[in-house]
């Protein structure tokens, strides 16, 4: 990758559309796009002021390719630093490529995956975390996932961190400076401050550990595998769940053979809902395979579901609790949440003994009635209290990259060896090396630490034209 050429991209999804933008980024970008264009007002566009708009033609000698509105910015108030030119033309795809073609025979190249946020991170627009956090806004797909990128994206995060990694580069500092005065035996760091000062920095640094079991459920969503015997209602709930005909609903037993996945936003918060096929005994080899699927769905889910239907719960409860309690001691560490179904077919009698029979596995059940679309918000929000967004709702830092994650890790046990060190009375050489393995951990999250290798893996998964 070479930094100095200049790079053209579409910045809009491919495809036809009413407008496309066109990405210019490079010393060479207003002179190229200059080149090229035709304002109606007989502009230079090479002399107009950052910031600007102007309308013309793109012209490919002279043929007219089509008219656009051509938006300037000037380095260094741009958003990769450098001199950005970004064109709006209309969304033919034929009309997109002719444009596109035209720049590369004026010697551009195609950017590479994220390689426009990349020149942002290395002319010091944003650092590294805030570059990351530029994809996950992208991939935002809920309000929770959005407002967490945001803040990440202003440098809340980053700032956190930075302000950690100063206190302990001043100390870092003044014990670095006693090893030049070793033979003397002098202190220049205050050993109780110092003392506080990590016990602070554990402390934040163990709150944003934390935060990631939060973060991951917001950036992923929380997966909730719906179980029970064949033909209960799970798909019929699933519907119910999503206000829509996504799943296959049938009175024929084994129904559903295969899973199926689908997304619900309850409060800001992605719950992904996944459908299996019931748990029985049988001797049919296509609904076996599907059953088998459904462990395996199980064990990928966050919460279990377990969903039965009540009227045929009075006509075999001891078969219901014995299956009941099977998924409860097979993953005793999944929240297990049971849910009634077909209530509306019962008396408040009934009901109540279906309850006093569930209490002797110690479950309380939620009460619904699918297709009548009985006590469906309640149940939603139950799902909502699986999930600790307390933090979110205080406006906290939440980690959501798996990167950062393992950084702060790494940089708690630096921390760790070195209040140990400092209790144990460890001499100052060794004391630094581990101050200095904690500040390298915490310069790779924002980048101050970075090798070619790592940006490569961080921007590769970024879409070309960001």
């Amino acid at each position: 990758m070479i930094l100095n050429e200049t790079i053209v991209a579409l910045a809009t999804p491919s495809g036809s559309g009413a407008i496309a933008i066109i990405r210019l980024s490079g010393k060479e970008a207003i002179a190229v796009a200059a080149s090229v264009f035709q304002s109606v007002s007989g502009k230079d566009i090479t002399k107009q002021k950052t910031h600007t708009l102007h309308l013309g033609h793109i012209v490919d000698d002279k043929k007219v390719i089509d008219q656009v509105l051509l938006s300037i910015f000037k380095n260094p108030n741009s958003y990769t630093g450098e001199d950005v030119v970004e064109i709006s033309c209309h969304g033919s795809t034929f009309i997109q490529q002719q444009i596109i073609q035209l720049f590369l025979r004026k010697n551009c190249r195609l950017a590479k995956p994220g390689e426009f946020t990349l020149r942002a991170f290395l002319n010091g627009k944003l650092d590294l975390s805030q570059a990351e956090a530029v994809a996950d806004l992208i991939a935002s797909d809920n309000e929770a996932s959005h407002q967490i990128a945001m803040q990440q994206m202003r440098g809340g995060f980053s700032n956190e961190i930075a302000q950690l990694r100063q206190e302990l580069l001043n100390f870092a500092s003044l014990i670095e400076l006693e090893l030049d005065f070793a033979e003397e035996d002098v202190e220049f760091a205050d050993r109780t401050q110092f003392n506080e000062l990590l016990t602070r920095i554990a402390f934040v640094l163990k709150r944003l550990i934390d935060s990631f079991a939060v973060g991951n459920v917001i950036k992923n969503g929380i997966p909730i595998a719906i179980v029970g015997e064949p033909n209960v209602g799970k798909s019929t709930l699933l519907n119910a769940l999503l206000n829509e005909e996504r799943a296959i609903v049938s009175d024929i037993a084994g129904t559903t053979r295969d899973t199926i996945e689908d997304e619900l936003v309850i409060d800001g918060i992605g719950f992904r809902f996944i459908d299996t096929a019931g748990i029985r005994e049988t001797t049919d080899h296509v609904e076996s395979i599907g059953i088998k699927k459904t462990f395996e769905k199980i064990e990928q889910a966050q919460v279990v579901m377990y969903l039965f239907d009540s009227f045929r719960f009075q006509v075999s409860s001891a078969e219901y609790l014995s299956e009941i309690e099977k998924v409860k001691n097979k993953y005793p560490l999944k929240p297990l949440l049971v849910v009634i179904n077909k209530i509306d077919l019962l008396t408040q009698e009934e009901l109540l003994h279906i309850h006093q029979q569930l209490e002797t596995l110690n479950l309380k059940p939620e009460t619904i009635s699918a297709k009548q679309n009985i006590g469906i918000d309640e149940l939603k929000q139950t799902l909502l209290s699986f999930v600790n967004t307390g933090a979110l709702r205080n406006n906290e830092t939440i980690v959501t990259n798996s990167r950062h994650y393992d950084s702060l890790l790494k940089a708690l046990e630096e921390i760790q060896k070195v209040k140990w060190g400092l209790e144990s009375g460890i001499s100052s050489d060794l004391m630094a090396i581990d101050i200095r393995e904690a500040l390298y951990h915490f310069g790779e999250i924002t980048g101050e630490v970075t090798n070619d290798e790592l940006l490569g893996n961080i921007f590769a998964n970024f879409c070309i034209g960001k």
